[in-house]
């Protein structure tokens, strides 16, 4: 395993940003949102995600210095076309709209379709809940061969398509913040898991003989578009997966965004849509009197007593508050992960001595 600072991490993926011509807003924008993602325990949506950003770029399906463009703007509803330009900067300026426009309507909708990957959802409510909004965002993954089977099939149908909600609290942190993909595990921790020599847990995988496995390698041959290769398996039986398909309707099609269905282009990029809600709490009353309401319930479920196989009973956002400090001065990536780092900043222009330099690995 290799340590990453993460400044080294930030200073690397900026760089890596502008070798492909990306303006420096645009390359701070990426950088913040992945060396997050490492930092909240995400890894599945950080620095990792960066050779597939480069390979978008060099292959024409991200494009770089790309703004979203409103296409409906029915004042408290608002639609973008992110025009397949990085996630982190489409994310960041719909979020921004949708604000002002709650500030405005005490609510919006905010549409985003055709962006490149947007990244760990849970960014952008952070992002509201900093603005003392809360927000619900439904989102749908395209692109590439499908990766989470339906509940009770063997073939995968749709995406991870993520669900996210937050709350925010007395200070500039979500009170409370769901952030989950709607299969068990998301296939960025696949990935993660693969790129290790790790196993992921039992019944998270279908393979291609259609048994429930362990093994992460059907995910890896799904994302490089072999159909067959077996599924991932949606959360909480029929639940997960109706959820999945519900995030497709909600943040594709009822957008005019491509779902998941065969005759959209499958071409291994990586696109999103997002339908996301945001309600200004003190549209509905008094502001302190919500935070103060909020406090009191999340007090009273974390009183909770533990199982007897538990050592404390999480919130919401917790798991990521407890990375966060125990990651403030680098975190892991494992050596397959660190060459592809290399590559992708090779090619984006960087020799290899440079980016060895760049990324300041320390071997563990």
């Amino acid at each position: 395993m290799a340590i990453v600072s993460p400044s080294s991490a930030h200073n690397f993926v900026v760089s890596v940003c502008i070798g492909l011509g990306s303006e420096s807003t645009e390359a701070h924008l990426v950088a913040d949102q992945l060396v997050g993602a490492n930092l909240a325990g995400h890894d599945s949506h950080g620095i990792g995600m960066l050779p597939s950003y480069v390979a978008g770029a060099v292959n024409g399906h991200l494009k770089v210095n790309q703004t979203p463009k409103i296409t409906t703007d029915a004042g408290a509803l608002v639609v973008f076309d992110g025009q397949s330009g990085f996630g982190q900067v489409n994310g960041y300026e719909a979020m921004n709209e949708g604000i002002k426009r709650a500030e405005q309507f005490g609510v919006a909708i905010i549409g985003l379709r055709n962006s490149y990957h947007i990244g760990r959802i849970g960014h952008w409510a952070e992002q509201c809940a900093v603005a003392k909004m809360a927000s619900v965002h439904f989102v749908n993954v395209i692109g590439h061969t499908p990766l989470v089977a339906p509940h009770g099939g063997a073939q995968s149908r749709f995406g991870t398509n993520p669900f996210c909600a937050a709350v925010p609290g007395k200070g500039n942190e979500p009170a409370a913040l769901l952030d989950m993909a709607t299969s068990i595990i998301a296939g960025g921790k696949a990935r993660v898991a693969y790129n290790r020599g790790d196993l992921v847990p039992m019944g998270t995988v279908i393979d291609a003989s259609g048994q429930l496995s362990n093994d992460p390698a059907p995910v890896m041959r799904l994302m490089n578009n072999d159909q067959d290769a077996g599924a991932l398996v949606a959360f909480g039986e029929h639940k997960g997966s109706g959820l999945a398909i519900m995030c497709e309707l909600l943040s594709a099609a009822l957008l005019g965004g491509e779902t998941s269905q065969p005759e959209n282009a499958r071409n291994s990029k990586i696109i999103n849509n997002m339908l996301s809600l945001i309600i200004d709490p003190s549209a509905t009353g008094e502001y302190e009197a919500f935070s103060d309401e909020v406090e009191r319930y999340l007090t009273y479920i974390a009183e909770t007593k533990p199982r007897s196989d538990t050592k404390e009973v999480l919130l919401p956002g917790q798991p990521e508050a407890k990375a966060r400090l125990a990651r403030a001065e680098g975190f892991d990536v494992d050596v397959v992960t660190v060459n592809h780092l290399s590559s992708a900043a090779q090619a984006a222009g960087i020799d290899q001595v440079t980016s060895q330099d760049l990324l300041g690995v320390t071997m563990q």
